[in-house]
């Protein structure tokens, strides 16, 4: 989501209201894996951030894009 709002920055001229969709998307994102950290750092998990094939198991369980 980051490399998407940052894309879309640099082909809009920097225009923030262009790319609103963007920064809400990747708002969304962050607090959604900064809950899923939190929740392994309660329940003990290390690392507190999943793996890249962590995070597709989750998503893929998910069945759609939580954010």
């Amino acid at each position: 989501e980051s490399d998407a709002s940052t894309r879309c920055m640099n082909e809009n001229n920097y225009d923030k209201e262009s790319c609103s969709t963007y920064f809400l998307k990747y708002k969304n994102c962050r607090k959604f894996w900064n809950s899923i950290m939190v929740q392994r750092r309660q329940n003990g998990v290390k690392p507190s951030m999943p793996t890249a094939a962590e995070r597709d198991e989750i998503l893929g369980a998910m069945g759609k894009m939580p954010y």
